[in-house]
């Protein structure tokens, strides 16, 4: 248990709004993650001005979380193609 990092508070403000977080996460990590949300909802508000609050918040949602996919997508072909050069330069080796 001595091991655990000791959870922090951080106060941070998203679209005008606060929002304490607890977490083992340094501050400087999660002000970083607050103010990429913060911007995704202000530049969906700016695209779709009548959306009310709820509904830019699920939107940006979905917008955060199809690029995370799309970078975990693009991270796992990444890590395939170096695991068969790796196997090539392999049986290359033993030739």
């Amino acid at each position: 248990m001595a091991d655990e990092k000791k959870k922090q508070r951080t106060t941070v403000s998203i679209y005008g709004q606060p929002y304490t977080v607890v977490g083992n996460e340094p501050p400087s990590h999660v002000k970083e993650v607050a103010q990429h949300v913060d911007q995704k909802m202000r530049e969906i508000k700016k695209r779709n001005p009548y959306l009310d609050t709820t509904r830019l918040a699920v939107l940006t949602a979905v917008n955060v979380v199809d690029e995370y996919k799309k970078l975990e997508k693009e991270h796992k072909a990444l890590l395939e193609k170096q695991s068969n050069q790796h196997s090539a330069l392999g049986e290359d080796s033993d030739a």
